[in-house]
C-alpha cells in the first residue's frame, strides 16, 4: 500500500484553537496509528505545521481520511499538501 507524507501548515491564527483542540487531535492520530494507517507524525519544532506519514491506497481515501482530523473539522490547519513518496532506505522503505 503507498505511502503519503502529509504536510500540514499552522500559523499563529490557529493557536489558541489547536490549543483547545489537541486532546481531540491527539487521540485521533493514536486511532490512526492502532488502524495502521498512520506510520508517524510530529510537529515542526518551529511550530509552522506538521508533518504525517500515512498508508492508504490513493489521494482520494487519503483525503477522506484526513478530512476526520478534528484539527480539519474545526478548521486550524491552513494548508494540507499530501504526496505519495517512495521510501528506498530505513524504516519504511519495503
Amino acid at each position: 500500500m503507498p505511502i503519503f507524507a502529509v504536510h500540514y501548515t499552522y500559523s499563529d491564527a490557529t493557536v489558541p484553537g489547536r490549543d483547545t483542540h489537541r486532546p481531540e487531535h491527539r487521540t485521533w492520530l493514536s486511532s490512526q496509528i492502532e488502524a495502521g494507517t498512520l506510520l508517524s507524525t510530529g510537529p515542526y519544532p518551529d511550530g509552522s505545521g506538521a508533518l504525517l506519514l500515512f498508508r492508504a491506497e490513493d489521494l482520494p481515501t487519503l483525503a477522506g481520511l484526513l478530512e476526520q482530523d478534528p484539527f480539519a473539522r474545526e478548521q486550524l490547519i491552513d494548508a494540507v499538501r499530501a504526496v505519495e513518496w517512495a521510501p528506498v532506505m530505513g524504516a519504511f522503505a519495503s
